[in-house]
């Protein structure tokens, strides 16, 4: 129980927690069935290159989704590379800032130029007005990302896309297992692209898919994926090595098994965040739509430095001393980090929703190694901490130099 400024880690107290508490730790599922499954992938000699513990992955995903194709792949940004590709997207495409850096190293990496695209202050996701004011001739697509796992304005971007004959296209890397309108995502746009990260709630140690209703499309896809073999010696179109390995796809069957379980503890976490962190001052929780079929998978803190006294950086440097990892998503933003800062240094001005969420959004650590017990004291910590903001930044401002690191 933090009471006193003394009592907080920063300034010598002791830590709230003795162990690192991450935003996402790794869900492991049941670990017999995983160890047989993987005996069995030993057994057959087959670790890698469209094994039947792939091909279950990918009928499992696909039945699950209600999607007609699923390519999984090694990781979430080769299958957006590849789905970018396969889609013939060129020029410029228009991007959200606020995601992770993959999105648009995705696009620059096959040297197509991201046009960073500013977000709705509400959703936190592409603004769809945002996104026509910055068509041009040379815009080829679109990529929207669902944020949290929360999809929002699809109707409006697909018209978007169709009126102006766009390819569109989804960073559905939070979206795993998620739904909007009645659909699951896997199912919009022209392609969905889903990770499986060790950090994400279903992960396959590594591993990432393309969900697509598109027969041609996704016929590509797999080309693309294998070097471009259509066979066992001819290659027919030019491709790379993104394929998932066996024993990732066993991982992701014994998630896919326990599903339900990692949904309800993450669940479970949120609705202790949403009672603990009630009535603090200047840390607003960001809910969810529970219309909607959702993953929970990531606990979002809005902090507002004029309400609280004490800024994000500031409360993140003071969690982390008591050994609770939040993390700052997605700061300073895709348009402020390089080599996007040097080549488009203009594109800051357009972006002022990004440029406040980068200052103010924190995530706080969930998933199955944490319960309501770890979550009451962290968000004691918070409620400590935005309740005596203005004396803390004060203290924190005022430490020595060698007491913070500095040179």
């Amino acid at each position: 129980m933090k009471r006193t400024l003394d009592d907080l880690a920063v300034f010598g107290g002791t830590a709230a927690f003795s162990e690192k508490l991450y935003v996402g730790r790794p869900n492991i599922g049941n670990r017999e069935r995983l160890l047989s499954r993987i005996e069995d992938m030993l057994d057959r000699r087959w670790l890698s290159n469209d094994g039947v513990y792939l091909q279950e992955f990918e009928r499992t995903v696909a039945r699950m989704l209600g999607v007609r194709h699923c390519i999984a792949t090694c990781n979430g940004t080769i299958a957006l590379e590849i789905a970018i590709r396969a889609l013939g997207l060129s020029g410029e495409v228009i991007v959200p800032s606020f995601t992770f850096i993959a999105t648009a190293h995705a696009l620059q990496w096959q040297q197509i130029t991201p046009v960073f695209c500013d977000v709705d202050p509400r959703t936190h996701t592409l603004d769809p007005d945002c996104v026509e004011r910055l068509v041009t001739s040379r815009t080829t697509g679109i990529i929207g990302v669902h944020l949290w796992g929360e999809a929002h304005h699809v109707e409006a971007l697909e018209a978007l896309a169709r009126r102006r004959g766009l390819k569109l296209m989804f960073d559905a890397a939070h979206a795993f297992a998620c739904s909007y309108g009645g659909k699951m995502i896997g199912n919009f746009g022209d392609a969905e692209i889903f990770s499986f990260h060790a950090t994400k709630f279903l992960n396959t140690f590594e591993g990432g898919a393309i969900c697509t209703n598109d027969d041609a499309l996704a016929e590509k896809s797999r080309l693309m994926r294998n070097f471009g073999f259509a066979g066992f010696d001819k290659v027919i179109y030019i491709g790379t090595n993104g394929k998932m390995t066996e024993v990732a796809a066993a991982m992701g069957l014994t998630g896919l098994e326990a599903l339900d379980e990692f949904i309800d503890a993450n669940l479970a976490n949120y609705r202790s965040y949403t009672r603990e962190l009630e009535g603090i001052p200047g840390a607003t929780l960001r809910t969810y739509d529970d219309t909607r079929r959702q993953n929970y998978q990531y606990i979002i803190v809005e902090v507002d430095e004029a309400v609280a006294g004490i800024a994000r950086d500031a409360l993140v440097e003071l969690l982390h001393a008591e050994n609770i990892v939040a993390r700052r998503y997605f700061y300073p933003g895709c348009h402020d980090m390089e080599p996007y800062r040097s080549l488009y240094p203009g594109a800051g001005a357009g972006l002022p929703n990004t440029a406040r969420l980068a200052r103010q959004v924190m995530a706080l650590p969930t998933g199955t190694a944490v319960g309501e017990a770890e979550i009451r004291t962290i968000c004691q910590v918070v409620r400590f901490a935005c309740s005596h903001g203005r004396e803390i930044t004060r203290s924190m401002n005022s430490r020595a130099p060698e007491a913070t690191g500095e040179a």
